[in-house]
């Protein structure tokens, strides 16, 4: 399975993304520093991402596209987008986690409930809603300071350091262990009552594009961005925003409280390249929030 920005591939998934990117990725390395500009987009794409990140040509229409305004920076979906796309997706509103469920998974309670899990969970889902009304709060140089950076596929940790949601020490990442075939998020749904929502899950987009993500992140190194190209241009966006990824993202979500899922960012936005080009420059794959802030607005 593929966490929430993470690197756990879905069986059959996996298998699909594998044969379809291959081209795209073969000779790569886990530790490379991603696909290069100008890397080819897949004919008849109009994202701009290439293969693996844009995912199985037939659910990329449903993913966001670009900013075309400032205004559009970090608004989240709303509910409405959010429904229309859950059904380009395979999902079903009447299939998700119910009120109750949400209620007891989040917190760790339930059958089985394990509060360490469900905070990471929790974690996880407020660093990728990080739109607008949704601030994260950092110690930024001693004072603690909101931040909302969800379009550019980025967050800032409590300690002040601006990563992506793929890096590998992120809530985001780390979650993997807890939805995990097998593991902690599947138990408890068979448990509690949730057997409908994870068959859901399963029967969604969500496996072939996890599998694509699998690929995707064994290919971007440390820094966890991805280029995308139109027109000439090549811009960088952190993971959480590729098409395959914001997919995984908005299925796992969705499956647990379709609301969730309406306050994923509606557009991505490339990011400075400043700032892209030091996180790409770092040593650790990121960089002090404090030292680009004035760069993100």
């Amino acid at each position: 399975m593929l966490a929430f920005a993470g690197t756990q591939a879905v069986g059959s998934g996996a298998a699909e993304a594998a044969g379809t990117a291959g081209t795209a990725v073969r000779g790569a390395s886990a530790v490379s520093a991603g696909p290069a500009c100008g890397a080819a987009v897949r004919a008849g794409s109009t994202t701009g991402f290439s293969l693996p990140f844009a995912g199985a040509r037939r659910y990329e229409g449903a993913t966001p596209v670009e900013l075309t305004s400032a205004g559009q920076l970090n608004q989240p979906l709303g509910q409405p987008a959010a429904d229309a796309i859950a059904l380009r997706l395979g999902l079903r509103k009447a299939d998700a986690f119910t009120p109750r469920q949400f209620a007891e998974f989040i917190s760790g309670r339930g059958v089985g409930g394990d509060p360490k899990a469900a905070a990471l969970v929790d974690a996880s889902v407020r660093i990728l809603t990080n739109t607008t009304g949704r601030p994260l709060y950092s110690l930024v140089n001693g004072v603690v300071t909101p931040t909302v950076l969800a379009s550019y596929g980025l967050f800032v940790t409590k300690d002040g350091w601006l990563e992506s949601p793929a890096y590998a020490t992120a809530p985001t990442r780390l979650v993997n262990t807890v939805i995990a075939p097998g593991g902690y998020m599947g138990t408890w749904m068979r448990d509690n009552g949730a057997t409908a929502s994870l068959r859901m899950l399963y029967r969604s987009a969500y496996p072939v594009e996890a599998g694509f993500g699998f690929v995707a992140q064994q290919i971007s190194g440390q820094a966890q961005l991805v280029t995308n190209t139109k027109g000439g241009v090549c811009t960088e966006v952190g993971m959480s925003m590729a098409p395959t990824l914001w997919a995984t993202n908005f299925a796992l979500l969705y499956t647990l409280n379709p609301a969730l899922a309406a306050d994923l960012p509606a557009r991505w936005a490339p990011i400075p390249q400043v700032v892209a080009d030091a996180i790409l420059a770092s040593p650790t794959g990121r960089v002090r929030y404090a030292d680009y802030a004035s760069a993100l607005g």
